[in-house]
């Protein structure tokens, strides 16, 4: 399966892109924004396409175009205002899934955030980036695309375990990088998971039981 990787050079993004490079069942497409992005997925000798999410929709589907799937995995990172957020973790979202739509490409994972759709669970400091998260998921979710929506818990950059808790309302927790690229990996090809919407964290479950469960 040919798959865009949108927001590649994210630690998540990475981590998945590595893990599809040495499967041979799939060939992944890394969607960067910035030139010197690109040496890291050199070194894997997977291709490289340079455009922003700040582009138009035309210019994301000319990079998707002849993918079987997308893989979303970008965010504007915590350092940036409720501006940047809006305009990468909700437009950004927005317009790669009408480049899905455009281009036929049907199968499309999205990672978004724990406890996305519990507004009573969102702080204040971080509400915008919710209020992104929770519209992205609704608008792919009402897309018609074979959608699997991952809800990650807290982040880390500990090493991956391989094993989650997943589900629906969970509470939160952590969970590395890893094992959410981990998930991604397994859910790309799960049928069975298409037009499901779940939560992860660390847990004791072997990814593929926890997943095979919902």
């Amino acid at each position: 399966m040919k798959v865009l990787v949108v927001g590649a050079n994210g630690q998540i993004g990475r981590h998945f892109v590595k893990l599809l490079s040495e499967d041979p069942n799939h060939t992944p497409i890394a969607m960067v924004r910035k030139e010197e992005q690109i040496s890291f997925f050199n070194s894997l000798n997977v291709e490289s396409v340079l455009v922003s999410l700040e582009e138009s929709v035309q210019e994301i589907a000319a990079v998707m175009a002849g993918c079987e799937a997308v893989v979303f995995t970008a965010g504007s990172g915590g350092a940036t205002g409720a501006d940047k957020t809006l305009l990468i973790d909700l437009d950004g979202a927005a317009k790669t899934i009408e480049a899905a739509q455009k281009t036929g490409t049907d199968r499309f994972l999205m990672v978004s955030a724990i406890h996305a759709d519990r507004r009573e669970q969102w702080g204040d400091e971080i509400a915008p980036y919710y209020v992104a998260k929770h519209h992205a998921d609704n608008i792919l979710r009402s897309s018609g695309l074979a959608y699997t929506i991952i809800r990650p818990g807290a982040l880390t950059d500990e090493p991956g375990t391989g094993k989650i808790q997943a589900g629906e309302n969970l509470e939160s927790g952590p969970i590395p990088r890893e094992d959410v690229a981990k998930v991604l990996h397994y859910a790309l090809a799960s049928e069975q998971l298409h037009g499901k919407t779940f939560e992860i964290i660390a847990g004791d479950d072997e990814i593929e039981d926890a997943l095979n469960r919902l």
